[in-house]
């Protein structure tokens, strides 16, 4: 079924990518999915589906025919630790579901708001040496292809590689099977520290604690290490009062007028980081695990994230200060830094090496390129990788190099859609037309 012409117009969360769909379509089951995939096959229309848009890039932008997978939001099975659902489930509706089958994800990125199948295929990642990107839990999946056929793809499957990691350019998954573990308790431990006692110590807590990240508050020395580790009781949680004061007011509502006083005083800014990085306060408690990845983000930014090879993490914590000091505008964000494992999905930022991801971010409607591209330029000689699902600049011509399994990803998409239904100019540009 299509919608209403009103419903025609979208805009990311971010608020920076916007389009108006010729049609929308809504399907409610898979046939229906095969139905509108077969129909534009043969009338030379092309198809996007949309998740909840998270995503900063146009990966999502729809200028013909946009798909929403609202209505596939649905447990299809559980057989041990593998589950499997349909592909429009949001992620904090599977976490709510594992919970209730002794069930958890072993890693989770910090927002549950996206659909698993858009999480999957931009590459979604949480950070702990012994893990990877959310794409390397999936076991299997269930795969509308251009010519309307529906494909069960397992792990022994020729193109298993590159579907679970699919950008959306291979066709329309309707199912997703997770290999989960049994439902775990975390105790966090989140403190702030100097930046450079936070750099002093990453080689040993990177490997002795099962998920480690931090932040740096731009204009100031200052940083707040995360450290989060599996615990067999949950006997520390946060009260009411003092979660919703950290993770709701402080972290979300003050926030959000901190920012928007720095938009209309950016000379601020500075004064009010070095305010914000030493009202941090040390704190330690114990919750769900998916509770405790997740947080609620209630502030709308503009975000690009570069995956780098661990060791040139230095070097690019050293060039951003002078970055942000160079700047016409300022920054109200902090920078975000987390760590991962190798892996061996086609189009993963690990793939096949140790990772350090650096966030950089900006307010909602605030300037961002000149940042973003500097921190780019910093990044791209190091072999660096684009987060698939937030702003870069590059294209397939300097992507390739970075990527060893770049020409296999693209034959694959020669030979399962060769006339492009599913393309749009982000995937041109990243993918080559």
């Amino acid at each position: 079924m299509t919608t209403p012409r009103n419903a025609r117009r979208w805009i990311n969360w971010g608020g920076n990518q916007q389009s108006l769909a010729v049609d929308v379509l809504t399907p409610g089951t898979v046939d229906e999915v095969v139905g509108h995939v077969k129909e534009a096959s043969e009338t030379g229309r092309r198809v996007k589906v949309v998740g909840s848009g998270h995503s900063f890039t146009d990966i999502a932008v729809a200028n013909d025919q946009r798909m929403l997978l609202h209505q596939l939001t649905d447990l299809v099975s559980v057989d041990g630790p593998l589950v499997t659902v349909q592909a429009g489930m949001p992620l904090w509706k599977l976490n709510e579901l594992l919970a209730q089958h002794g069930l958890a994800m072993p890693n989770l990125g910090d927002i549950d708001a996206q659909t698993i199948s858009g999480a999957i295929s931009t590459g979604t990642h949480g950070t702990g040496e012994n893990h990877c990107t959310l794409a390397t839990c999936v076991e299997a999946v269930k795969l509308v292809t251009a010519a309307g056929e529906v494909l069960e793809v397992g792990k022994n499957d020729e193109i298993f590689p590159a579907v679970r990691l699919g950008l959306g350019a291979l066709g329309i998954l309707v199912e997703v099977t997770l290999r989960c573990v049994p439902a775990f308790t975390l105790l966090a431990d989140e403190r702030p520290m100097a930046l450079t006692d936070v750099l002093a110590g990453l080689d040993e807590w990177i490997p002795s604690n099962e998920h480690v990240e931090f932040y740096w508050y731009p204009y100031t020395d200052r940083a707040q290490l995360k450290r989060n580790n599996k615990v067999a009781e949950n006997d520390r949680p946060l009260s009411g009062f003092r979660g919703w004061m950290d993770d709701e007011f402080l972290a979300n509502t003050v926030w959000q007028g901190v920012c928007n006083l720095g938009r209309r005083v950016p000379a601020i800014v500075p004064t009010v980081q070095s305010i914000a990085a030493r009202a941090l306060t040390a704190r330690t408690y114990t919750e769900r695990s998916d509770r405790v990845f997740c947080t609620p983000r209630r502030v709308h930014f503009t975000e690009m994230e570069y995956e780098i090879p661990r060791e040139a993490l230095p070097e690019v914590l050293d060039a951003l200060p002078r970055i942000i000091d160079g700047l016409p505008f300022k920054v109200q964000f902090p920078v975000e830094v987390r760590f991962t494992g190798p892996d061996d999905v086609w189009l993963s930022h690990g793939y096949g090496r140790e990772s350090a991801y650096v966030a950089v971010h900006q307010f909602t409607g605030a300037p961002y390129e000149p940042y973003f591209r500097a921190f780019e330029a910093v990044c791209r000689p190091l072999g660096g990788r684009p987060h698939w699902g937030k702003l870069h600049y590059r294209t397939a011509e300097d992507l390739r190099p970075v990527y060893p399994k770049f020409d296999d990803f693209v034959a694959v998409r020669d030979r399962i859609d060769p006339a492009r239904v599913f393309t749009n100019d982000y995937l041109d540009r990243v993918l080559g037309a």
